[in-house]
């Protein structure tokens, strides 16, 4: 395939997500959830092959760029379908989704007692059996030293940025407390000096 009509088919998806796709782990009659979705990146492959997805982000700004983008990408997407919404407050129903799609979202909670409210909002609205997909800022790699404290706050990493870092404790316990399942090893890409941003991909177990 041409690059530019590869483009035009993938968008600016992410990269590892794009992996998973190759992967086969998406399929069209799941209903997805991009959590924290901007301005819709991610989505445009599922849109251009039909896929059921919604969206939510807390940025109304960024909730009508998405919306225009999927109408252009497809006339008949229900462009309603992006909506305005924070993660820890999500406006679906216990288990409403097949899978779901957390990138580079979940390290922008203040603290720990946030981290667990968004990650709980968008447990609950995963059914069991559900794929989780989560990237997200970790200590992985000694990409920079480890705090005196328990990790509950966000963290001055060596690019100047602010992130809650997602540890082995933060993993372990949500592991064991949302059933969750790794169906390939985690993955972390460390960007020298910088920051170290981890892959992971879940099967929610049944409850």
């Amino acid at each position: 395939m041409e690059i530019r009509a590869l483009n035009n088919l993938l968008g600016n998806i992410d990269i590892y997500l794009l992996d998973q796709l190759l992967k086969g782990r998406f399929e069209q009659d799941m209903l997805i959830l991009d959590a924290g979705c901007g301005e819709g990146r991610n989505s445009h492959y599922f849109i251009r092959l039909g896929y059921q997805i919604v969206g939510v982000d807390r940025n109304p700004t960024a909730i009508q760029m998405a919306r225009i983008t999927a109408k252009t990408l497809d006339p008949t997407f229900d462009a309603q379908r992006f909506i305005v919404a924070e993660v820890e407050e999500l406006p679906f129903h216990r288990g409403a989704f097949d899978a779901l799609i957390s990138s580079a979202v979940m390290h922008f909670a203040s603290d720990r007692a946030h981290f667990d409210a968004m990650l709980a909002e968008q447990m609950r609205v995963l059914k069991p059996g559900g794929l989780f997909w989560l990237r997200m800022c970790t200590d992985a790699g000694g990409c920079f030293p480890r705090s005196e404290d328990s990790g509950d706050q966000q963290e001055t990493l060596p690019d100047g940025t602010k992130r809650f870092v997602l540890r082995d404790q933060h993993l372990t316990e949500a592991m064991k407390r949302y059933r969750l399942r790794l169906l390939e090893p985690a993955k972390s890409v460390v960007v020298h000096g910088q920051r170290a941003m981890g892959a992971y991909v879940f099967q929610k177990e049944g409850e």
